[in-house]
């Protein structure tokens, strides 16, 4: 929750996953979805013994 009050609406990009879920639906429940999403990365991170690619910059290039 401290992560989305941080942010506010002036720095989540627009059309991003996070700006898109935060239109439609209450600050808490983005809160939870985003800790779910950050765990599943953890994990797949984890088990699959990779690094962290930025889905940005894989978009990008």
């Amino acid at each position: 929750m401290s992560r989305l009050t941080w942010l506010g609406k002036k720095s989540i990009l627009e059309g991003s996953w996070l700006a898109q879920m935060m239109a439609r639906k209450p600050k808490m429940l983005v809160a939870i979805a985003l800790a779910n999403k950050m765990a599943r990365t953890i994990w797949a991170m984890l088990t699959k013994e990779t690094d962290y690619r930025d889905p940005t910059i894989s978009a990008t290039a």
